[in-house]
């Protein structure tokens, strides 16, 4: 599928092939029992260590209120705990249950395959090209942000 006009703006673009990429990596994990919303927590806890809400927040660029509402529908689904940080009595350690870890393989393995799809559209070299670009522009955008 072409699209008909080609917008002039890097970010429309971006936002569309993202918005594109994250249906399809829904319609991918839904059966297996996970939102889409999920996908920065699982990321932030699949090395295993368990880390603070204001941690995961930072790893994924989403803001406090979002993290904690994310992580109570989580902690309701049955995918993480909190446990108290023996380092700051305030705050607590989350980390991923068994059915969290059980199922992040396949999460993961969706994550590629969808990745794969959209970047099947270029040539090996073109996607790892895209990808470097990708990560160029990300800095360049965090650092006018903090500036």
């Amino acid at each position: 599928m072409q699209i008909s006009r080609r917008p002039d703006s890097a970010g429309y673009l971006t936002n569309y092939a993202a918005r594109l990429f994250a249906r399809a990596l829904q319609r991918r994990i839904e059966p297996m029992g996970f939102s889409l919303g999920y996908m920065p927590i699982l990321l932030g806890l699949a090395d295993g260590t368990p880390k603070t809400q204001k941690e995961l927040a930072e790893l994924a660029s989403i803001e406090q209120p979002t993290m904690a509402a994310t992580l109570t529908r989580m902690e309701r689904d049955g995918l993480i705990r909190r446990d108290p940080d023996p380092a700051d009595g305030r705050s607590a350690l989350i980390s991923l249950l068994p059915p969290a870890e059980a199922g992040l393989t396949d999460v993961l393995a969706a994550g590629r395959e969808v990745s794969d799809t959209g970047l099947a559209a270029l040539a090996p070299a073109e996607a790892e090209l895209y990808l470097s670009f990708l990560e160029r522009i990300i800095v360049k955008l965090k650092a006018a942000d903090s500036a």
